[in-house]
């Protein structure tokens, strides 16, 4: 089984593509397959949070490009910044993974936060894309790109 356990240095080059969700790229320890079906094992330290675009060094040699797989995400979108603003604060309250664009808010889709943010005078999209949340005001960041 191929071993993923460091960053690879940035550049253009890639062997093989990993696609994973937000929860998976959470752990610091999984087993996973690769796009192209090898198996491999990701060990990296803990508290690591794979990115879209994060490269990783195998034992083999190879690198892989990390890249975040489409879920379903709620997406909010208003040019009202008072509106978009108190929507953010009340979903961070809840400490809910926010990925913020200009004027365009994602979140894992829950029935539950959508209703509220219904509430607060915003409509939802539900569709299937990529999420990356914000990486926090304290996270650390443990590798360069």
């Amino acid at each position: 089984m191929l071993k993923l356990t460091e960053f690879a240095p940035p550049g253009p080059d890639h062997q093989d593509t990993l696609t994973l969700p937000f929860e998976a790229r959470q752990k610091s320890r999984l087993l996973v397959r690769l796009d192209s079906g090898a198996e491999a094992g990701v060990f990296l330290p803990r508290g690591t949070i794979l990115r879209d675009g994060d490269r990783l060094a195998a034992d083999d040699g190879r690198v892989v490009l990390v890249r975040a797989a489409a879920e379903p995400v709620s997406v909010v979108r208003t040019d009202d910044s008072l509106l978009f603003a108190k929507v953010c604060y009340h979903l961070g309250n809840r400490h809910v993974a926010l990925q913020i664009n200009r004027g365009e808010l994602r979140y894992l889709r829950d029935h539950v936060l959508d209703d509220m943010v219904r509430g607060l005078g915003l409509t939802i999209e539900h569709a299937l894309m990529p999420f990356e949340p914000e990486r926090g005001a304290y996270h650390g960041h443990h590798h360069d790109h």
